[in-house]
């Protein structure tokens, strides 16, 4: 319980826990899709508080851990061979392409910018009429909306010198996918709380049904995850497989119509590689052929060999939730942030980072 006393609310924290405790009879395995949980359950102390006949999976929820490598690699050689100002939020810096990361490419001398959003990108554009500007958009549905409205706002304003390197994935393809590997057993999901926000929950009700599993939408704060946890097992004890939203106070079952508009006139649906575990169907985002100036894929012609994974690294099976980042024999060894052989290490939102920073298992 020592955890608990920096909690928002000490007293209800307590009393999911025990409720958890009273309700589990025997044992579940949850997944929770986002990295943002991940991070949560580790450094709050929640993975340690929870009976043992509750295992907490953790799922590919890391837009940036599963950004494909040789997408990493174009961006690089568009900052270096073909001079463009990359912008890029500041978490996909440091993860390591087939040959250098982003930060590497930096420190070399490449113009390459950390911003906090694409407007701003679609402006310093603007102010470099002589510059080629591209915004690497990565993200889940959460940020596809800004990365949308950036391309809107180039469009509108005549910008013609900016364009988009998207790499957008979808969630709801995403937990399909983790239900149909032979290796995956998961009884139950902690949906994210974002991304719902954006997209509401009306795509996880066939899922529900089809899987028979519980999805319960929940926020990152410790109380929200537990609470989440509770619901899970709740309808897991009672042979319940529904959609609930302990997220309420945000998200509304039809989520942000606006924002949906806002991705649907620029992106449409495609297939997705995903770092670590392959091709997903109708998992990703495409800039539309209306828009097909402010794709830097179709902009720039460049060709990237398919560079092999490091082999020692195994963050295809930590995203797929079928080990966990301690059973990797390179974790806090050869695999740390200063030096990750995988995404996970070095994403703010990675598996790996968070039980490296948070769980006690790497000494100092």
């Amino acid at each position: 319980m020592k955890y608990m006393s920096e909690y928002r609310d000490p007293a209800l924290a307590k009393k999911y826990l025990e409720e958890i405790k009273r309700t589990v009879s025997r044992p579940w395995s949850i997944m929770e899709v986002c990295g943002g949980q991940t991070h949560s359950l580790v450094k709050n102390g929640i993975i340690d508080m929870l009976p043992d006949k509750v295992t907490m999976i953790h799922g590919p929820g890391c837009p940036v851990c599963v950004t494909p490598l040789n997408l990493i690699d174009k961006a690089v050689h568009l900052a270096t061979e073909k001079g463009v100002i990359l912008c890029s939020f500041g978490d996909m810096l440091r993860v390591p392409g087939s040959e250098k990361s982003l930060l590497e490419a930096k420190a070399e001398g490449a113009d390459i910018r950390i911003l906090y959003s694409p407007l701003e990108a679609v402006k310093i554009a603007k102010d470099n009429p002589d510059k080629e500007v591209v915004f690497f958009a990565v993200g889940f549905e959460t940020t596809a909306p800004a990365n949308a409205l950036s391309v809107v706002h180039a469009h509108h304003r005549g910008v013609k010198n900016y364009s988009i390197l998207a790499s957008h994935v979808l969630v709801p393809p995403a937990i399909k996918a983790v239900m149909e590997d032979e290796e995956s057993k998961i009884d139950g999901f902690l949906a994210a709380g974002h991304v719902c926000t954006i997209m509401g929950n009306t795509e996880y009700h066939p899922l529900s049904a089809e899987y028979k599993v519980p999805i319960v939408v929940t926020g990152f704060e410790p109380l929200d995850v537990l609470q989440g946890i509770l619901m899970v097992i709740r309808q897991l004890e009672q042979s319940k497989s529904e959609v609930e939203n302990q997220y309420a106070r945000i998200v509304r079952e039809e989520g942000n119509t606006e924002a949906q508009k806002i991705i649907n006139e620029v992106f449409e649906v495609r297939h997705q590689m995903w770092r670590g575990i392959g091709e997903i169907p109708d998992s990703g985002y495409a800039v539309r052929e209306k828009y097909a100036e402010y794709d830097a894929t179709k902009k720039y012609e460049v060709s990237i060999t398919e560079a092999p994974e490091n082999p020692l690294c195994i963050s295809g099976q930590i995203m797929k939730g079928i080990k966990k980042p301690f059973e990797c024999s390179q974790f806090g060894k050869t695999c740390k942030p200063t030096n990750p052989l995988g995404a996970p290490m070095v994403s703010s939102e990675g598996a790996c980072a968070a039980y490296y920073h948070f769980s006690g298992m790497v000494e100092a």
